[in-house]
């Protein structure tokens, strides 16, 4: 298994594999582990059918038992347009493959929207659980507009049988303080009928784009926007893989104001090692008590390859997982499920360990 994991890391397999952090220690971290939800989520204010919830996920699929999850969403078909996202497979325009894809693939929970997972609830909520996305960005409105509205009720996700919720918040967008209000009314009401939740921590402000740089991915930006997420118990936290830092002091030039930072988070919790970025996004998250999952991006060329050093980067630094859409449902269903596999095989390759 290692050897194949080193395959597809290339020339950054000894980078990645060997780096040892020495920013934030993994001793402070509370990492995943079979027993996650008795010795953090039992001990929170989660009711009991919470921690059923919660245990199903982490008891489901390949990973079954060992404290890290991989999730199959596919909510593009509202987020990128269904034909954007399914011209180069349309059999995924048939939501029942989309349930098949992450049961073939071994996967703890298939996230998508109600429309796809309340048309095959009968037959497979009681398979693989279930988390319906209840709120989305369309872009049909001409112009388009960039803003999280609720396309769900919680009470519409339970009925057809959810293990949980998910939901976007665009941190730092005009309408970010309306969808957090929204989507923690949403999120204590989902721990009422015992769902878990899951928040995708995203930012949106073209201001958070200086020059040629992208601060949309910046660790210490990100790692805010994970910290105001588990602030309203988000359970499981959907993040950006960090690509670059320094976002708090890139918006503050030329004598602006923004936010709040340290110099410290720059020359002590961080360096510009992709694990020890990502080190920092899992520590926001109360230092790893609430399980932070990576997004795996978008399809391309080298998707096997970016899938696994994706993996390996979550893991090593203290996360959760990986949740993987595109470049698993682009491409026919047996090479979906094999990427899908490669993703899993980093958690379970016990070579691999927190950096």
């Amino acid at each position: 298994m290692i050897d194949q994991i080193v395959s597809y890391l290339g020339a950054e397999a000894d980078s990645l594999l060997r780096h040892e952090c020495t920013t934030i220690p993994k001793s402070a971290l509370t990492t995943p582990s079979p027993d996650i939800v008795t010795k953090v989520y039992a001990e929170s204010n989660r009711n009991n059918q919470v921690l059923r919830s919660l245990q199903q996920l982490i008891s489901t699929g390949r990973l079954a038992n060992t404290g890290y999850v991989s999730i199959l969403p596919v909510d593009q078909g509202i987020e990128h347009s269904a034909g954007a996202s399914f011209a180069k497979n349309p059999a995924y325009f048939d939501p029942e493959n989309i349930v098949k894809l992450a049961i073939e693939g071994g996967c703890n929970a298939v996230a998508s929207t109600l429309g796809v997972l309340a048309l095959t609830s009968r037959k497979y909520a009681h398979k693989i659980p279930y988390i319906v996305k209840i709120n989305h960005n369309e872009l049909l409105t001409y112009p388009n507009q960039f803003d999280q509205v609720l396309f769900a009720s919680v009470e519409q996700a339970w009925e057809l049988g959810a293990a949980g919720i998910g939901a976007t918040i665009y941190f730092g967008s005009d309408q970010s303080t309306r969808q957090l209000q929204e989507i923690s009314d949403a999120f204590h009401r989902a721990h009422e009928l015992g769902m878990f939740t899951v928040l995708w921590c995203y930012l949106r402000n073209p201001q958070f784009k200086q020059g040629k740089v992208d601060y949309h991915t910046a660790a210490d930006l990100t790692g805010q926007a994970n910290h105001l997420g588990v602030t309203i118990e988000a359970d499981i936290i959907k993040q950006k893989l960090p690509e670059t830092n320094g976002g708090y002091k890139a918006l503050n030039m030329e004598g602006s104001s923004y936010g709040k930072t340290d110099e410290r988070i720059y020359t002590e919790l961080t360096t510009d090692h992709p694990i020890d970025l990502t080190r920092y996004q899992v520590a926001n998250c109360y230092m790893g008590k609430i399980g932070l999952i990576n997004s795996g991006g978008p399809s391309g060329s080298n998707d096997f390859a970016e899938a696994v050093k994706t993996a390996v980067i979550n893991k090593r630094a203290g996360g959760m997982g990986l949740i993987s859409g595109r470049k698993a449902f682009q491409r026919p269903m047996d090479e979906g499920v094999k990427l899908l596999n490669a993703i899993q095989d980093v958690y379970l390759c016990e070579d691999i360990t927190i950096a």
